[in-house]
């Protein structure tokens, strides 16, 4: 049998109809059905869902409807029982989670493969990256600030001795996940910048003059305290004095403070983290006022994974990025504090043009000066 081969619009129109068709044998399903579960409470029209399957002129659906569908149909469970409905994320087992993630990552490369007329799989072309809050002109320099792996706990890891054969340096850097993800952006988005990383007690002089990304919050970072120390602020963070202590994020309003601490559930003798908050702050650098410096930190290192991805994730960033510069453009300093889902391990990056994910904002809205989300 020959291939079907498709130009480059017709493959995701014809994806999404396979899926609803053929995805599962003895479950075909009409427009109307697919688009009432996909909407959940508000049903998404017969004529919405052809739209997008459309050969001829297709319409590609927004990233929250490709999310949608990579959700429905990871699952049989979907069908299970009339009508259909849409699982919540945090129902999905392990095998059905990647699943999600595999068609989620098809769909969106269909998607881009429409809008850029490459045929899917198609990389001579890398997909371009628009505005950016990490780049940089190209003669100034990035320094990434992660906190080292305080003394008690570096040493219960295997191989830290530099004579080791099997010594790895990075068992050094905490927050690991969020160095490699913000290190690896910030030198895609930046390809002929210096940039470095290091650990908050190795920062040489020239280091503290450059643009400044701290990863990783007041408990371990000392960069990241000194800076809040050099700036009035209304959010603080109480550091944790045991593993016990959940800790939390502060905020000083009018007079009053109100608190934001993560959640976390129990599962025998374990505690299980469902919901962290993090926090993403932008300022000039008081070092070097033509730099700039950002810290992005969280209670637990899940929301400090969390604030890193809010403009690194290529399903949420140009998101993100359009809401930062619609509600903070043209202001040096900003703040944002939200929250970071967690769902069976995996953190879920923050969508900030979602009102209930962030929880407070910095400098406040200008109408009748409250904060946007209040």
């Amino acid at each position: 049998m020959v291939p079907q081969t498709d130009e480059p619009g017709e493959a995701l129109p014809r994806r999404l109809r396979e899926l609803r068709t053929e995805r599962w044998s003895g479950h075909s399903l009409t427009q109307r059905q697919l688009g009432t579960a996909l909407g959940r409470h508000k049903p998404l029209s017969v004529a919405l869902i052809s739209s997008w399957e459309n050969l001829s002129n297709p319409t590609a659906p927004p990233t929250r409807h490709l999310e949608a569908y990579a959700l429905f149909f990871a699952t049989e469970r979907s069908v299970a029982q009339e009508p259909p409905r849409l699982l919540e994320l945090g129902e999905l087992n392990a095998d059905e989670l990647a699943s999600r993630d595999d068609l989620l990552d098809e769909l969106i490369e269909l998607r881009n493969a429409t809008r850029t007329g490459d045929s899917p799989g198609h990389h001579e072309s890398a997909p371009t990256i628009g505005e950016s809050s990490w780049r940089f002109p190209v003669d100034q320099d990035v320094t990434i600030v992660v906190a080292p792996v305080p003394a008690k706990e570096f040493a219960t890891i295997p191989h830290t001795s530099p004579t080791d054969p099997d010594y790895v340096r990075l068992t050094r850097f905490s927050d690991l996940d969020a160095l490699v993800e913000l290190h690896g952006f910030i030198r895609a988005v930046n390809p002929i910048n210096k940039i470095k990383f290091r650990t908050s007690d190795e920062l040489r002089q020239d280091d503290y003059t450059s643009h400044l990304v701290l990863i990783g919050g007041v408990d371990w970072n000392e960069a990241t305290r000194d800076i809040f120390r050099r700036y009035p602020m209304p959010v603080k963070q109480k550091t944790r004095l045991t593993t016990e202590d959940l800790g939390a994020f502060t905020v000083m309003e009018n007079g009053s403070e109100r608190s934001f601490e993560p959640t976390l559930t129990g599962d025998g003798d374990r505690r299980i983290l469902t919901r962290d908050i993090a926090h993403f702050y932008r300022s000039t650098n008081p070092f070097n006022h033509k730099r700039t410096v950002t810290v992005l930190n969280g209670m637990f290192s899940r929301g400090t994974f969390g604030a890193v991805r809010a403009l690194t994730d290529v399903r949420f960033r140009d998101r993100n990025e359009e809401y930062v510069q619609d509600r903070f453009g043209g202001s040096d300093t900003f703040s944002i504090l939200t929250q970071v889902d967690v769902v069976r391990g995996r953190v879920l990056t923050p969508d900030w043009t979602n009102s209930g994910t962030r929880l407070h904002e910095w400098p406040v809205a200008e109408a009748e000066g409250k904060p946007e989300n209040q």
